[in-house]
């Protein structure tokens, strides 16, 4: 794609049919402040340029009917989401739905030329499907924090070796389209408020509990990065005075005490001194231990994995109470790899955060888990980069 929105006007156009499907000329006219002469000029301009296509009769209103108009369906974004562990990869046409998808586990400690080796390979898997002959753009999420500008990482805590790493200079040359960059929780955030449980809300936070701990801070319908685009970075909150030593330097980080890491430390920990039979007996088989494993254990009743799960949730619990305070949203959406740890963990968090938050800010405040799972962070990876080519050159 090398057309872009000419103006404001066209690229309200272009995202309104981004969000809500095919429409019609007059139908669009009720959602934009335009007159009907310079909101039909608008329309065969994008039509000329072939970012929208026409898409059938409309519905009468009356008069004659008029066509509907949808974004060329022949466009395609590719979404990437890496994880600490993994990666999923999608294509979706310019509506965001997804055409293809895959998952693979990744270490990002390999550093960002094994692992974009990994994405590019997953990439070129979709294309020869047959859904994508190229990429009009395509959004990247990282799972650290991001100079938003330059789609650069800068100092990630869990990301050795991606320091200043050039992402989106790098990617762009290699996928031959432009690309954008962003931390993972920010791009979980636009996915669940274009296609997930977000959906009506202008105002809210997502706070995604993986390998990390980060959180998406959505104001007025756009994301919230800060000046420099470390926004949301609550895992490195302090939780607990002289805590344990965290990989950011610090002591006492939220994310050194519950995490998906530091959460399968501790169930070592208690199957090792004879605490849970049951996380003794999963570690006698696989070796090792994972928020998995402990999910397993509190479904099957196992007391003190429902006692780990309970306490962390308490301690995220006591930070989103601050954060709500502080923000006053009116969503708290709870996602991540850990949140398979369901509504022991949700329970946890919703009782620290209405205990000790005012009642003005938590009288009609939803804290639930994400809707869209894994597939959050690619649709809100084409969520960035469609708000980018969407946006007036």
């Amino acid at each position: 794609m090398t057309a872009r929105p000419a103006n404001a006007h066209q690229a309200r156009l272009l995202r309104l049919l981004r969000d809500g499907g095919p429409n019609s000329r007059a139908q669009l006219g009720d959602q934009v402040d335009l007159s009907r002469s310079k909101l039909a000029v608008e329309v065969d301009r994008l039509l000329e340029t072939e970012l929208v296509v026409a898409d059938g009769l409309a519905a009468s209103r009356g008069g004659r009917r008029s066509h509907n108009i949808r974004l060329n369906p022949h466009l395609r974004l590719l979404g990437v989401d890496i994880g600490a562990t993994s990666v999923d990869v999608a294509v979706t046409n310019a509506e965001l739905e997804i055409l293809g998808h895959l998952n693979q586990p990744i270490d990002v400690r390999d550093g960002p030329v094994a692992v974009f080796e990994q994405v590019l390979a997953m990439a070129a898997k979709l294309k020869a499907t047959g859904l994508a002959e190229g990429f009009d753009g395509a959004g990247i999420g990282v799972p650290g924090p991001v100079r938003f500008p330059e789609g650069v990482p800068v100092a990630p805590p869990i990301m050795p070796g991606w320091d200043g790493f050039p992402v989106r200079e790098a990617l762009s040359q290699d996928l031959g389209c432009p690309v954008m960059v962003d931390n993972d929780v920010n791009l979980m955030a636009m996915g669940e408020q274009h296609a997930g449980v977000a959906r009506t809300v202008g105002d809210f936070l997502c706070v995604k509990i993986g390998t990390g701990i980060g959180c998406g801070i959505v104001v007025g319908g756009e994301v919230y990065r800060g000046t420099t685009g470390s926004a949301g970075d609550i895992g490195h909150i302090q939780a607990v005075p002289d805590g344990r030593p965290c990989a950011c330097g610090n002591r006492g980080c939220l994310e050194a005490h519950f995490s998906g890491a530091a959460l399968a430390r501790d169930a070592m920990e208690a199957a090792e001194q004879g605490l849970s039979a049951e996380l003794a007996s999963r570690l006698e088989t696989n070796g090792t231990l994972s928020a998995v494993d402990v999910a397993a254990a509190a479904a099957a009743g196992d007391a003190t994995a429902l006692d780990l799960i309970r306490e962390g949730g308490n301690r995220t619990g006591q930070v989103i109470a601050g954060l709500v305070s502080f923000f006053n949203p009116g969503l708290v959406v709870i996602g991540g790899g850990v949140t398979g740890l369901g509504h022991t963990l949700l329970a946890a968090i919703r009782t620290q955060v209405y205990r000790q938050s005012l009642p003005l800010a938590t009288g009609n405040l939803p804290i639930v888990l994400g809707e869209l799972g894994p597939t959050a962070g690619v649709i809100g990876a084409a969520r960035l980069i469609s708000d980018h080519l969407f946006s007036p050159a």
